[in-house]
């Protein structure tokens, strides 16, 4: 076993160059699908709110 030892260094790829020319595909903008689900969410609670409002209102008109 040697006394020294030196790090591995990747192995050159010869037959692949680098290519700056390539366009990497970089998500932008998030999916339509996470809007539809926040939208969903969002008038879910608005109806939730509501429906508790109407709940309150006979609630404290029943004698």
């Amino acid at each position: 076993m040697p006394d020294h030892t030196t790090p591995a260094a990747p192995p050159a790829a010869e037959g692949a160059p680098d290519a700056p020319t390539s366009r990497r595909y970089v998500e932008n903008k998030p999916p339509r699908g996470l809007y539809v689900r926040v939208f969903i969410y969002v008038v879910a609670t608005h109806v939730l709110l509501a429906f508790m409002s109407v709940l309150v209102l006979v609630a404290r008109s029943r004698p």
